[in-house]
């Protein structure tokens, strides 16, 4: 039923009706709090008891809000009528769609150039967070009154599907019908060839969207058009638009080559990305303001701009040619310089400028991963101790106050957190304030912010207990206030497990930007000087580091290449910096059968062992390193040191009882979904289609079910078992089997139960309705390494620090005995991160982490 005006929901109060659509109604309304207008979409009535139209609409709301740019509709808030329809809150716009102003015919080729290069920023937002609109056209791009452009609907395409019994479709509405390789999804006329096919995309799949779009700007007419379905799937497949020439069109040729690159029929020959096109209009557009290349009258004949142009030419190569030589004259920048400033063997965990800005406070490892507070002065190489151990500096206020993280250890890899403390640099003993921080600063009014876990999600908060920004996965580290406060930077990294993210910033209202494409591994940041970039060191693939800042506006550069890996720690305000250079690496070492020792089964420099063969032959290993792709690589390996091979993508969790597949995900999937390797000839198999965020994941004895940590949007995590088949890949539901708040994935020999921790540990039935049993002897923060075939022992270590005692706990009893120690030779820069044991205990591989690392002071970087 539609709202009628003056009707209220939630806070907002229904003014008028703007539109319908297939995924929802659209009105104007009022927001009392704020005093503006505002856009709702509501979800058709009739409709709100389908669960899986609801999950889709929710997830076009999440897709779309998390896309902070001018050029994509901004959403405000989503809700609940109080007939249970969901809703979505987004900014009005005052204008009108590209549809309706292509009714009067081709636009200006100059006012068709900017709309594009804006759409194109648009686009390569959305694509640098992994979203892909789907279903781009002329009704899904909206100009404002002022000239701006907006795109609508980011990810409805994926999410919208036609209702049961609909009718049947023309060539202008949207498809989605099941083909043999997936799903057919976009608007017939501006689908891509991929799409037609139903097989996979990405974001060239809108970049040929994006083409058809620009054509029609620029002609007046569509690039693909048929009597029937059938014809205008043909021309997308086989035939080529007509040149623009054809359409009466003075298009310069530059222009015409663009739109043609995006029309390739091949995604490999297209433009490989939208910023690529953005760059291309720009540079078309750079021209322009020295030859009029771009007519936006009535059609002239071609002598008619030829000379012009040709004098524009002429005075570009001219501007040109005289910058080059004024470059080359110039004298060369003084390259910067780098002063040493530590010599052990040690990983230096943070460091900041004390008050002084000259004498320098930093936290250091020598053996193991418990950390030392040491000062070092000026012009001094010998530091002094603080007598502060197990801490790491996070800031120093203009006071001389440090705030400190104090017995800082991990939730989950890579996501550390500890007790935030305040100690006066005069060497009085901390006060503690609160516990799991992940990182802390001080802001210019001497408040805190802070990036906490709490109830089982993170967030930050500035000052402390005002939440700024809390993400619905993964998790946020490294805050560092502006040096106005009016900003707070952070990074942002969307699976929790893995340090891949994006550099963004929230304001005072909760208002986020994102500011940098993902990066594959993210680490310290810090404000320049300036006040007008963020400097952080990161890995846009792979481990390979530089270190780089981003503007305010979303641009990134590098700012020096450097050896190894190197970790900003802090900018002096006039510009010096602290900074570590290192060698970091994740080594894996195994005893398989017939071996007398370990040996050292690292693939390249990054290697994480994940399972071992029930027979201790054969080990499943993560490599993440500098040669991996971008969602890193799955191995198997003999433990007796053979050649590995590589077997697919992601993130590998479990052999399958038969060994035929590996079960595994990709990290950069989120929600991540599980998936299943071949471990011989076929093709990986995606076994879960649903918007849980899949942990660690192991196969049930049967191997017919899989059990998983799982965490469900506004839920904590807790274990699921999931029913798959192989052979049709069509693979039940999830079933929760433990609360809210409990994680697990191995299970006992017989298949019934799965270890759960918590706050204590328990077993949970697999069919979860028995009531969990108890079981002493396991500590809470400790991990279940095998299960004894008659499941009356486990093994399970703490993997804290550079060794750890692997202990054997009866579980009728409780009693607990010493295994084994497991442990490099080499402890210094060393913590364990992963460890693996046949169920007889008899073989294993452990993992662990080794870093080493110096402190520079570096002067000339800009």
């Amino acid at each position: 039923m539609a709202l009628a005006s003056g009707s209220k929901l939630g806070p907002y109060e229904i003014l008028s009706a703007l539109g319908a659509g297939g995924m929802g109604e659209v009105y104007r309304a009022r927001d009392p709090r704020l005093g503006r207008d505002v856009a709702i979409k509501v979800l058709p009535s009739g409709s709100a008891p389908d669960s899986e139209r609801l999950r889709r609409f929710e997830l076009e709301a999440r897709a779309t809000a998390a896309l902070n740019h001018p050029n994509i509709l901004a959403v405000f808030d989503i809700g609940s009528s109080h007939d249970n329809s969901p809703y979505i809150v987004s900014e009005l716009l005052d204008g009108e769609t590209l549809r309706e102003r292509l009714t009067s015919g081709a636009q200006p080729v100059r006012k068709a150039v900017d709309y594009a290069l804006q759409i194109a920023r648009g686009l390569a937002a959305a694509h640098d967070h992994g979203i892909f609109h789907r279903d781009l056209k002329p009704e899904n791009i909206f100009i404002t009154r002022d000239g701006h452009v907006k795109i609508l609907d980011f990810g409805l395409a994926k999410l919208t599907m036609p209702e049961p019994g609909a009718a049947g479709m023309s060539a202008q509405a949207t498809l989605d019908s099941v083909t043999g390789r997936g799903v057919l999804l976009g608007t017939l006329g501006y689908m891509s060839p991929e799409q037609c096919r139903g097989a996979a995309i990405d974001g060239r799949s809108d970049i040929f969207s994006f083409g058809t779009v620009l054509y029609e700007m620029l002609s007046g007419k569509r690039a693909f058009r048929g009597d029937t379905t059938a014809d205008t799937i043909s021309a997308i497949l086989k035939e080529e638009p007509p040149n623009l020439a054809a359409a009466g069109r003075d298009v310069p040729p530059m222009l015409e080559r663009i739109v043609h690159h995006c029309l390739e029929k091949d995604p490999a020959a297209r433009f490989q990305s939208a910023r690529d096109i953005a760059f291309a209009l720009e540079s078309l557009s750079t021209a322009t303001s020295t030859a009029p290349m771009l007519a936006t009258g009535a059609p002239k004949s071609r002598k008619s701009w030829l000379i012009p142009a040709l004098v524009g030419v002429i005075i570009a190569l001219f501007v040109a040619m005289a910058l080059l030589v004024v470059r080359l004259n110039a004298p060369p920048a003084d390259p910067p310089s780098y002063r040493q400033l530590t010599f052990a063997r040690e990983f230096i965990a943070s460091a900041r400028f004390a008050p002084d800005q000259r004498t320098i406070i930093y936290s250091t490892a020598r053996i193991g991963t418990q950390t030392e507070l040491f000062s070092l002065a000026p012009d001094n190489h010998a530091p002094v101790s603080l007598a502060l151990k197990d801490a790491d500096v996070e800031a120093i206020s203009h006071t001389g106050e440090m705030l400190l993280l104090l017995q800082r250890h991990s939730l989950v890899r890579v996501a550390r957190v500890g007790v935030l403390a305040r100690a006066p640099l005069t060497g009085a003993a901390p006060r503690p304030m609160m516990s799991d921080v992940v990182d802390a600063d001080w802001g210019p009014d001497n408040q805190i912010a802070v990036a906490r876990y709490v109830d089982g999600h993170f967030r930050i908060e500035y000052p402390i207990g005002h939440v700024l920004y809390e993400p619905t996965t993964g998790y946020v580290s490294n805050v560092r206030v502006s040096a106005k406060g009016d900003w707070v930077a952070f990074a942002e990294h969307p699976t929790l497990g893995d340090d891949a993210g994006y550099v963004a910033m929230v304001d005072s209202s909760g208002h986020k930007r994102t500011l940098s494409p993902r990066q594959s591994a993210l680490e310290n940041m810090t404000w320049a000087p300036s006040d007008k970039e963020i400097w952080f060191s990161s890995a846009v693939v792979n481990t390979e580091f530089q270190l780089r800042a981003a503007d305010l506006s979303g641009h990134t550069r590098v700012i020096d290449r450097i050896p190894g890996i190197p970790t900003l720690y802090d900018i002096a305000r006039d510009g010096r910096v602290l900074l570590g250079q290192g060698v970091l690496k994740i080594l894996t070492y195994a005893r398989g059968p017939g071996q007398d020792q370990e040996h050292d089964v690292t693939i390249q420099n990054w290697t994480e062992g994940a399972a071992i063969s029930p027979d201790g032959r054969q080990l499943v290993s993560n490599e993440e390193g500098a040669g991996s792709g971008p969602d890193y690589d799955v191995y198997v390996r003999a433990t007796d040191g053979a050649a590995p091979v590589r077997i697919g993508d992601g993130h590998g969790y479990d052999f399958s009882p038969d060994m035929k597949w590996v079960l595994s995900s990709l990290l950069s999937h989120v929600p991540r979904q599980l998936f299943l390797i071949p471990m011989g000839t076929g093709e990986t198999k995606q076994i879960t289609h649903d918007s849980i965020d899949h942990g660690r994941a192991r196969f049930l004895p049967d191997g017919k079910n899989v059990v998983f940590t799982g965490t469900e949007p506004g839920h904590k995590s807790r274990i699921y078992v999931q029913a798959i088949d192989v052979q049709t890949n069509d693979s039940g539901s999830a079933r929760p089997i433990s609360p809210e708040g409990v994680s697990g994935y191995v299970p006992t020999p017989d298949g019934k139960f799965v270890f759960g921790f918590s706050d204590s540990v328990a077993l949970y039935h697999v069919d979860g309705q028995a009531t969990p049993r108890p079981v002493s002897g396991i500590h809470p923060d400790e991990v279940i390494l095998s299960v004894s075939p008659d499941a009356r022992s486990v093994l399970v270590a703490g993997l804290v620090g550079y060794s750890t005692d692997v202990m054997r706990v009866d579980l009728a009893s409780g009693r607990r005995e010493l295994f084994k120690k497991i442990g490099p030779p080499d402890p210094a820069g060393v913590f364990l991160v992963e460890a693996v044991f046949t169920p007889d205990g008899r073989y294993y591989a452990y993992s662990c982490f080794s870093g080493l690392s110096q402190l520079y002071l570096v002067e000339g970087l800009h």
